[in-house]
Parts: structure tokens; sequence; C-alpha cells
């Protein structure tokens, strides 16, 4: 009985500086941006006014915040559906298919992901450039550049910005996928082929249901990291324009912010933590299915 005691003094230890820490700098803020999201109240001053639910309301008639968060959902969206297709893809591709210089190809892959947003957004702004960048000089291979392609203007700019997140994002799932099909069986596909299924068959009936938890657990991840994500590749590569073109929901709760709006920057705070609340439930949900064994 005294030992026990002892150890769970011990675990008691152990555990509290990180309970503690844990509470004082996320619990408590986060409890804080739900108070302070009900009151008026500038960005440096200590005088709020409670406002109720005012803010809220102003959200719904808000034109910028409403693109910003339209922009939001279009960027975990395409993001998502487009890097997972071409993680699944690869990671098949360099798990099953007997490639020359694998390992050279997983290296090359996984290298955008240990680097930074500020180093990516800076290499896809040089590849942009309307009179010199690499894409530009690319296509005038091909065509009159009289008048270069802008690639970071206002009807192009979303796109450009989904190209280097999913270049980013790409290597990492690919290679935790890539561990979990390593797992499978190698005769499960061998009997597959013997029953007439061909690589496609084996790919989405064998392979997919197999590692369908990682899939489940790394798309939830990605689907909340995308939205921290989109604001530092939309604050590093265009701060939002042109013209709030690429401006997304986290990216204007800063501009708020910066404006002196603090209650009402943190309104859009509670906005977007009960969307990522509520998507990841949503994912969870439709994603749910039985465990397959093998």
């Amino acid at each position: 009985m005294k030992k026990d005691r002892k150890m769970s003094g011990f675990l008691v230890l152990c555990l509290a500086p990180a309970v503690i820490l844990f509470f004082i700098f996320m619990i408590v803020p986060t409890f804080n941006v739900f108070r302070i999201s009900l009151y008026e109240k500038g960005a440096y001053t200590p005088d709020e006014t409670f406002v109720g639910l005012a803010n809220f309301k102003t959200l719904l008639t808000d034109a910028s915040f409403i693109r910003s968060m339209q922009n939001m959902i279009l960027l975990v969206v395409v993001v998502t559906i487009i890097t997972f297709a071409f993680a699944l893809v690869f990671a098949g591709i360099l798990t099953r298919e007997k490639l020359k210089g694998q390992n050279f190809f997983r290296v090359v892959f996984y290298i955008p992901n240990i680097l930074s947003v500020v180093v990516i957004s800076g290499i896809f702004s040089a590849i942009y450039k309307p009179e010199n960048g690499m894409l530009n000089s690319i296509i005038g291979l091909f065509r009159d550049m009289t008048n270069p392609i802008l690639w970071k203007g206002q009807s192009l700019v979303m796109v450009s910005i989904i190209i280097a997140m999913v270049w980013q994002a790409i290597g990492y799932y690919m290679v935790m996928y890539m561990a979990s099909m390593a797992s499978v069986p190698q005769s499960l596909y061998e009997s597959a082929g013997l029953d007439g299924a061909g690589r496609l068959t084996q790919f989405f009936q064998i392979t997919i249901p197999l590692i369908w938890t990682n899939i489940r657990t790394t798309l939830t991840f990605f689907i909340i990291s995308t939205i921290n994500m989109a604001f530092l590749f939309v604050k590093a590569m265009t701060s939002g324009g042109p013209n709030g073109a690429s401006d997304v929901a986290l990216n204007y709760m800063y501009s708020q912010k910066d404006a002196g709006l603090y209650g009402y920057s943190m309104a859009i705070g509670v906005v977007i933590f009960l969307f990522s609340f509520a998507l990841s439930a949503l994912v969870n949900k439709v994603t749910e299915r039985e465990t397959l064994e093998f």
C-alpha cells in the first residue's frame, strides 16, 4: 500500500508541471477568447464594454469575413483532396513497385516538409514572378509572353497558394502511408493476383481498407493543420492580397486585431475554433467504418 502511494505521488509530481503549463497557456487563453468575444475592446486598452453577441451578428454581414471563410474552406477542401490523392498514389508506387533509387525518391519528396513556410513561400514567389519567374519563362518557350501571366493576380492567386501548400505536404503523408503499406502482408496481394485482380483493384480493395485507420487519423490532423498552414502561406506569400482575394479567416482575424478591434477579432477566433471542432467531428463521423485486421 505504501509503495503504491509513493508511486502515485511520483506520477503526480511528474505530471503536475505539464498539467499546470497546459492549463495556464492553453485552457485559460481559450476561455479568455470566448469571454472577450462578448466585449467591445481595443487591442491596447484595458477598457471593456459588454456587447453580448453583437460581434457575431456583425460577422454575418461582414463581406470581407465571409470571403475569408470561403477562401479558407476552399483551401481546406481542395488541398486535402489533392494532397491525400497524390500521397496515397506515390506511397503505393514506391512501396509495391521495384524502382531504382526508391530511397532517393523518399528523401526528395520529404525535403519540402523540413523547410519552413517562409522559405517555401519565397521559393514559389520567385517561381511566380511575372517578368523572369521560372514558370512564365518555361511557358514563354511555347507561346508569346508579351503579357505575362500574373500567377499572384486576383484570378490565379488561390491556385498558386494551393500548389505551394500541396507541394509542401505531400512528402510527409506519403512517408506515413508507406510505413502503413509496408506492414500489409504480401500474401494478400499474391492471392488477389491469382484471382485475377489487377494492381488498381488491389490498391482499392486491399491497400486502402487495411490502412484506413491511418488515413482517417491523418485526415483529421491534416484538415485542422491546414487551417493554420493556410494562414502562414497567405501571410508569407500575399498578405491576403490582391484586394483581399487570398485572405483567409485567421489572416482577417489578425488584421482586425491590428486595427484595434480586439473583441471583434476574438469573435472571429471563436468562429474558427467552432468550425475546426465541427469539421473534425464531421470527418470522424463520415470516415467511420469497421476496422479490418490481417
